[in-house]
């Protein structure tokens, strides 16, 4: 099961026509009878339907933007790369609780830019200025950009890019499993491959319109197979009834997973993982339920811990000791599991 993602609407800048991919999609699109129209920017989109906040964002989820990113400024994304790379914004899933809700809004259209070589150009100056570091870049830091990749083949051009760069890395992290055509890709190992995971629990409740974590361990095993470094993100993870036996059994199918499709002479010393426990903000908070006005989501101020982030607002987190309980579990957890894997960071 991939979930292809296939837009109900497309919106597209007069500009994006000045480039082949921009004008070979609007050609497809409209051969197709997909209702198309110009819009004057990415940014500003009107027009999605739906009279209830909830009807607009499922609306939202359906539309496709095909937009030129202009400016040459990349943003910084601590903890897991010196830069974000902007091939995509948003994706078509539903998960209720998605940071994004914080950022994007109500409204998170699906933005595709098809300037690719110039947003690489930006890429390579900024590798440049770091010699003789080694540069990092985050593919998805507010994106998933695996659904589109039927349609821009974007994230194999950049794969490809950075498999030229001795000095620049690629990472990017998705939850969806339509990736055959990556995994001919020339990455030479510049670009490590990460799948978003959670427990069957969590997916079946919260993350709406993706593929359930069996069908991502088994996209994991191929990739791995393509002799791509691969990462797992085990996130968020929630406190439930029941929580440690959920999230060991994700640990140890996705062992097995693994054990099964490496690649002679692979160990876990490959992989990478990083923890990220369940957050919110008031902003993202008053957010979902507009959108989601009956979900379960633990979001309680008075349970949670209030702590300033790296942005400037606030979040609510696990309590400390809650969240010694579960960094201490997830550590046994690699330690039976993946002995050797480099673990990022547990937050």
């Amino acid at each position: 099961m991939s979930l292809e993602f296939r837009p109900a609407r497309v919106f597209y800048e007069p500009s994006a026509l000045d480039y082949p991919l921009g004008k070979s999609l609007v050609e497809q699109f409209r051969s197709q009878g997909m209702p198309i129209q110009p819009t004057s920017s990415h940014n500003r989109i009107t027009g999605i339907p739906g009279d209830t906040p909830a009807a607009q964002y499922g609306e939202a989820k359906r539309t496709l933007v095909i937009g030129v990113r202009r400016s040459e400024k990349f943003q910084s994304c601590k903890p897991s790369a010196h830069y974000q790379l902007p091939l995509v914004t948003s994706c078509p899933g539903m998960c209720e609780y998605c940071y994004l809700a914080t950022t994007l809004g109500k409204k998170p259209y699906i933005r595709i830019y098809v300037n690719l070589d110039e947003i690489l150009d930006i890429a390579a100056k900024l590798i440049e200025e770091r010699l003789p570091e080694i540069t990092q870049f985050e593919g998805a830091a507010t994106s998933d950009p695996v659904p589109v990749e039927r349609y821009t083949g974007s994230l194999k051009g950049a794969i490809e890019f950075f498999g030229r760069e001795t000095n620049g890395r690629f990472r990017f992290v998705t939850k969806y499993t339509d990736i055959q055509s990556l995994l001919d890709a020339k990455h030479e190992g510049h670009t490590r491959f990460r799948f978003s995971l959670n427990c069957d629990e969590v997916v079946e409740k919260y993350e709406h319109g993706t593929p359930a974590p069996e069908q991502r361990i088994i996209a994991a095993g191929k990739v791995l197979k393509a002799d791509y470094p691969l990462g797992f993100i085990i996130a968020p993870i929630f406190r439930f009834p029941g929580w440690q036996e959920a999230y060991q059994k994700l640990m140890e199918r996705s062992a097995e997973e693994l054990v099964k499709r490496a690649p002679s002479g692979w160990s876990s010393q490959q992989l990478s993982l990083e923890f990220i426990s369940h957050r919110f903000t008031a902003r993202a908070k008053t957010n979902i339920l507009d959108i989601f006005p009956k979900s379960s989501l633990p979001m309680k101020e008075e349970e949670r811990k209030f702590k300033y982030g790296q942005f400037g607002y606030g979040k609510y987190i696990y309590q400390p000791e809650e969240m010694i309980e579960m960094k201490e579990f997830f550590l046994e957890q690699v330690k039976n599991y993946f002995p050797l894997a480099q673990v990022e960071y547990f937050i």
